[in-house]
């Protein structure tokens, strides 16, 4: 179920602001008026475990967020969607490839729903700005939800659509709703990078931290126990 805590958030989230991947303000409409609450529950029974891939900007960014969501089991940086395998960093650098950096997540859905990620996924990045996220431009930066099934494809969509016509966010959302292909990890040094770069990369400290900050406020009652 879409959450209530999401209806209130999306109204609020002008003060959800970020160092560099400034978030699009929504206006003073009240979501809960258009969009619906009765929409899909998250999950599928009698699996353990499932897969969300989103792309939202830097995956150093979107990883280290990801980490920090109870019952998210496993987060991996990645690169998806483009129209060759096993690209090297600096092939989607170049912007040749199709590929957007993505977090790839494994997650129990007993304990957080594909629906809450997708909550997440919308409000900790700027989902209206094309193939940008503050100072980092270019299609492997794309807003993007990577399905793996069509249960997810259908839920993406409902919810972009329900955002819109709602007027959550200033401006139309430009994220791309994409079949999951041609996925590959990303380097090793490009994994859990903020945990072991935050002491000595300055894009922790002035662009990973701060969203970090966001999230445990808005997302508190999301954030991992231990």
């Amino acid at each position: 179920m879409w959450s209530k805590f999401l209806l209130s958030i999306l109204v609020t989230a002008g003060s959800f602001q970020f160092f560099s991947c400034v978030t699009s303000e929504p206006n003073n409409k009240t979501m809960s008026d258009t969009i619906s609450t009765a929409a899909f529950t998250g999950g599928k029974s009698g699996e353990e475990t499932d897969t969300a891939t989103f792309g939202a900007g830097c995956f150093w960014c979107v990883e280290a967020i990801f980490q920090q969501v109870e019952g998210v089991l496993k987060v991996s940086s990645g690169y998806c969607g483009g129209h060759v395998k096993n690209p090297t960093y600096e092939e989607v650098c170049s912007k040749t490839t199709g590929h957007a950096e993505v977090a790839q997540i494994v997650f129990d859905p007993k304990k957080i729903s594909y629906d809450e990620l997708l909550e997440i996924f919308w409000q900790t990045h700027d989902p209206t700005t094309l193939n940008r996220q503050g100072n980092d431009e270019g299609p492997q930066y794309r807003s993007a939800v990577f399905y793996h099934n069509a249960e997810q494809k259908q839920k993406a969509e409902h919810y972009k659509a329900e955002l819109d016509k709602s007027g959550a966010f200033s401006k139309p959302i430009v994220t791309t709703i994409e079949q999951y292909k041609n996925y590959s990890e990303a380097e090793n040094y490009h994994q859990n990078y903020y945990n072991l770069n935050k002491n000595t990369n300055p894009y922790c400290y002035y662009v990973i931290k701060p969203k970090l900050d966001k999230f445990e406020k808005v997302f508190a009652n999301k954030k991992r126990k231990n």
